[in-house]
C-alpha cells in the first residue's frame, strides 16, 4: 500500500463486499481508496459470503497499489462481527456508518486494538474513518474526531444525511451546500482531513463538476460510489499543470518581492500577500507529493 497520507487520496470508492465483478471493476478503476461496503451495499443475506472473501479482495487491491479499506456495520450490531473477519485481511483502514459520537470512535479503537494484539498487527496501523451522515455527525465531527488517535480523516454522507435533513435531494446538491461548507470547516477546525460527499447519480460529467466545486470549498479528497466516476474525480483533484505553472508563479515573485523588502508582488493582475503565497506554496507542493506517489 502506498503511505497513508489522507490528503493524497483523492477519490474513496465504496462497492458491495460481495460481489466479485465489482471488486473488479473497483481495481480497475484508478481510485486511489477502495472500501468493500459490510453495510449499505451488502445485504444481511450476503454478508457471511462477503465476510469470507474479505482477505483475498483486500490482498489484490493491495496488490494493484490501492489503499484497501472495508466499512463495517455499527458495533451494536454486525460490527463485532465485521471486524472479526476483517482484521485478519489486514485493513488499511476502517470505515464507520452513521458515526455521531466519541464513545463510538473510543469503542472502535479498542476492537481494533484488540485485534491488532491477537493478530500481531503494529498498534496502531488500522485507521479509522467515521462517515458523518447524519445532522448530528456533521455537527459533532470534531468532537467525534477525538474519539481515536486513529482519526486523520472523516467523510460527509450524502444520501442518508440527506434523509436525516428531510431534504430533497436533487443532482445540483442545493440541499446540500450547508452541510458541506460546515463540514469542511468543522475538519480544518479540528485538524482531519475533509472528504466531501459522493455523486450518486449515474452521469460523470456531473461527478467532476461537483468535484469541482467541492475543491473551490477547500476539499482535495471525495467519496464515490460508481467506478466509472473515478478518474474524472482524480483529475479534478489533482493540480493541472497549468495551475502549478501559475502557482510557481506565485511563489517565486513573492520571494523576489521579499528579498527586495517589499510586501506584495504583482503576479498576471493579482496583489499576492501572504495568505495568497502560502496557498501557491501548498498547491507546488501537493503537485510534487502526487507526482512522486504516482
Amino acid at each position: 500500500m502506498p503511505a497513508f497520507a489522507p490528503d493524497l487520496m483523492r477519490s474513496w470508492l465504496f462497492g458491495p463486499a460481495a460481489d466479485s465483478r465489482a471488486h473488479d471493476a473497483m481495481r480497475e478503476s484508478g481510485a486511489d481508496v477502495l472500501i468493500a461496503d459490510l453495510e449499505d451495499f451488502t445485504p444481511p443475506a450476503r454478508r457471511d459470503d462477503a465476510r469470507r472473501a474479505l482477505a483475498g479482495v483486500l490482498g489484490r487491491w493491495r496488490d494493484a497499489g490501492r489503499v484497501a479499506a472495508v466499512r463495517i456495520n455499527a458495533l451494536d450490531g454486525d460490527g463485532p462481527l465485521d471486524l472479526a473477519a476483517a482484521m485478519p485481511a489486514r485493513p488499511d483502514l476502517v470505515a464507520y456508518p452513521m458515526a455521531s459520537s466519541a464513545a463510538e470512535m473510543h469503542a472502535l479503537h479498542a476492537a481494533i486494538a484488540d485485534w491488532e494484539r491477537v493478530l500481531g498487527t503494529a498498534p496502531g496501523a488500522t485507521q479509522i474513518v467515521p462517515v458523518c451522515e447524519t445532522a448530528l455527525g456533521v455537527a459533532d465531527v470534531r468532537a467525534i474526531a477525538r474519539g481515536s488517535a486513529r482519526i486523520r480523516a472523516a467523510q460527509l454522507g450524502a444520501e442518508d444525511l440527506a434523509a436525516d435533513l428531510c431534504a430533497e435531494r436533487q443532482p445540483d446538491a442545493v440541499e446540500l451546500d450547508h452541510a458541506r461548507r460546515r463540514f469542511v470547516l468543522e475538519c480544518r477546525a479540528g485538524g482531519i482531513e475533509p472528504i466531501d460527499a459522493p455523486y450518486t447519480f449515474s452521469d460523470v460529467e456531473g461527478a467532476a463538476r461537483e468535484a469541482r466545486y467541492a475543491r473551490r470549498l477547500g476539499y482535495r479528497c471525495k467519496a464515490l460510489v460508481r467506478p466509472e466516476h473515478a478518474e474524472a474525480l482524480n483529475a479534478a483533484l489533482t493540480p493541472s499543470d497549468d495551475e502549478v505553472r501559475r502557482a510557481t508563479a506565485i511563489v517565486e515573485e513573492f520571494d523576489a518581492a521579499r528579498v527586495r523588502g517589499e510586501d506584495r508582488a504583482l503576479v498576471e493582475g493579482l496583489w499576492v500577500e501572504v495568505p495568497t503565497y502560502r496557498n501557491a506554496r501548498r498547491l507546488v507542493e501537493r503537485a510534487r507529493r502526487l507526482r512522486a506517489r504516482e
